[in-house]
């Protein structure tokens, strides 16, 4: 699929939007994983406004690089890195989102790089089974390393993305 969509850094005017493509896909991706309870509760539009709002206005959240997928002048996709919160490398991908109807369009894979340099080391946690989005990581590097937790009742495991090997510095052409 190809479509002409723009990705841009996030500015404060985009939380409500942000918020409501979250909601959005967190339904269309965890409805089974999740309870329905989490994914229908009517706060949960107002709760994630509210974290987008701080996200892109707290100094604490300044570190953190946070990205948009705009097609047609509608937001279809987010993605947050930030500093390493574990020991899985210098930045973590914190959110990558994208609604469903826009998978494989390139629009993940942009919001990625515009979030995190692509010769970066990095680490993401992403929910297990959840095998589209599994491969999607691999394709771009990511190595599930072992690593387990649960949140909210979701096991979800931790990929990592090593630093790209650029050469071993020995000669080829020498046996």
């Amino acid at each position: 699929m190809t479509i002409n969509f723009q990705v841009r850094r996030a500015v404060p005017a985009d939380a409500q939007e942000m918020a409501r493509v979250i909601v959005d896909t967190w339904r269309e991706a965890y409805r089974g994983l999740m309870s329905d309870a989490a994914l229908d509760d009517p706060e949960l539009l107002g709760t994630r406004e509210k974290f987008w709002t701080a996200a892109l206005t707290d100094p604490k959240y300044s570190a953190n690089t946070v990205a948009v997928a705009e097609f047609e002048g509608r937001l279809i996709g987010l993605a947050m890195s930030g500093p390493s919160l574990d020991a899985g490398g210098p930045r973590q991908l914190y959110v990558l989102y994208a609604y469903a109807a826009f998978h494989g369009s390139g629009v993940g894979r942009a919001l990625l790089d515009a979030v995190i340099d692509p010769d970066v080391p990095a680490s993401l946690w992403v929910s297990d089974p959840n095998p589209r989005a599994q491969a999607f990581y691999r394709k771009s590097g990511f190595v599930a390393d072992g690593s387990v937790r649960f949140e909210d009742g979701v096991r979800i495991i931790r990929m990592v993305r090593p630093a790209p090997v650029t050469g071993t510095g020995l000669d080829s052409a020498s046996g």
